[in-house]
């Protein structure tokens, strides 16, 4: 492997490692925007459930809380989706379309440059010792 491969490689890795941060980044603002206003939109019904647990109880407080249902159940889908992405990814490697469009998107940085947003994130090389 030469090392402008090698460096290549080490670029696409960076821009994997960039977009699972993002991905986490949309989940943790997701959760602190839509979920707390949902689990707020939902403080009566869960001062109920802390007196009286059951399960219907748990089904007619979403059901008569649809907005705010909807974005609990939002904030829950997001965060499962990212987490079977990244442990398919762990688990499995990434998939040859992923690695494709990573290495694409690597070279538009580069051709872009400096001015591109993820350059420095990216391709900014450390002096190697």
């Amino acid at each position: 492997m030469q090392p402008m491969d090698r460096r290549f490689q080490q670029e696409v890795e960076r821009l994997y490692r960039l977009t699972v941060y993002g991905r986490w980044c949309v989940v943790c603002v997701l959760w602190l925007t839509v979920g707390a206003l949902s689990l707020w939109g939902l403080r009566y019904p869960i001062s109920l459930l802390l007196d009286y647990f059951t399960w219907p109880a748990v089904r007619y407080g979403l059901a008569f809380n649809r907005l705010p249902a909807i974005g609990l159940a939002t904030c829950v889908g997001f965060t499962v989706a990212v987490l079977l992405w990244q442990s398919h990814n762990e688990l499995f490697g990434l998939s040859q379309g992923d690695r494709q469009r990573l290495e694409q998107q690597v070279q538009r940085i580069r051709l872009q440059g400096v001015s591109h947003p993820l350059w420095k994130f990216v391709c900014h090389h450390q002096s190697v010792s």
